[in-house]
């Protein structure tokens, strides 16, 4: 939901990432080329321009928002180690997008259970019902992947659980009670929610990656989801697994109208599918009949 002080993103596929272990910095917007006597012997190798943890792996950038004068950016993040390992959401905030300050871990995982990519938004209204004062609360979706289920060869180690933030995204609280909100179909891979909102039919939109394809769901509280439909059948590769989707609204340049986009990654192969507009009809209509 839009405001003066709250506003979704529009920049999840342009926050430029890198992976590493080294030590911290602030980014520094340069105009003119530094020196490498600029900084001392630990900064030589450090990106000027990419936000990286002071320590540990990191991957998928999660959750971007901007609240109160903050952007706020969250990522697949193990402090412990350079390898990919227990999933955590990293944090840091910026007040202009090139100057980060790493803050601690937001969401840990539980014992086995890795909490993997997602979103969050900013619930103006608190259609969720978590927020408590004035401050709107800010709910995060992600898949929970169970670790103990996969080592037994299970197919169901992925749900979606959502944890929220009544302080502007600088603590969280699980929702125990109501997790998993949605539970696995019967899907081996099924991650990456991405929620979004609906202004003309007022209720939330998520798609994510179910295997081969993608999958739609609706809700008016971010706790109750109802399936809508599933995409991808008959476009698209199906050799491997759809990872990371992405769905929004956006302004047509020089017009008042505006349209739904789907970005899918496509694993493996580094492709992305772009749709839009005709392809997107079906999906559309789904929605407009619910």
């Amino acid at each position: 939901m839009k405001s003066k002080k709250h506003l979704p993103l529009a920049f999840y596929s342009t926050i430029l990432l890198s992976v590493g272990g080294f030590t911290p910095y602030l980014a520094v917007a340069q105009t003119t080329a530094v020196s490498i006597s600029t900084f001392d012997e630990e900064q030589m190798y450090r990106p000027n321009f990419h936000f990286t943890p002071k320590k540990g792996w990191m991957n998928d950038p999660n959750g971007m928002f901007y609240a109160d004068g903050k952007y706020h950016l969250f990522y697949q993040h193990f402090p412990d180690g350079n390898k990919w390992g227990p999933m955590h959401w990293g944090h840091a905030v910026s007040k202009d997008l090139i100057k980060w300050e790493e803050l601690p871990i937001a969401i840990y995982p539980d014992k086995d259970k890795y909490i993997f990519s997602g979103s969050a938004v900013v619930d103006t209204h608190n259609t969720s019902g978590l927020g408590i004062g004035k401050t709107a609360p800010i709910v995060a979706v992600y898949t929970l992947h169970d670790m103990t289920k996969e080592k037994e060869n299970k197919i169901d180690v992925e749900q979606q659980d959502i944890a929220f933030s009544n302080d502007n995204g600088f603590t969280w609280q699980k929702f125990e009670e109501g997790n998993p909100v949605i539970k696995n179909p019967g899907i081996r891979d099924f991650r990456d929610p991405k929620v979004t909102w609906d202004e003309t039919h007022k209720q939330w939109i998520m798609v994510l990656a179910a295997q081969d394809r993608s999958q739609f769901y609706k809700s008016k509280d971010l706790k109750s989801w109802e399936c809508l439909s599933d995409f991808g059948k008959n476009i698209g590769a199906h050799g491997g697994v759809w990872e990371c989707p992405d769905f929004f609204q956006i302004k047509v340049q020089w017009t008042n109208e505006t349209k739904w986009v789907l970005i899918q990654s496509l694993n493996p192969g580094g492709q992305m599918v772009v749709l839009e507009h005709n392809i997107l009809l079906e999906i559309l209509m789904e929605l407009l009949l619910h």
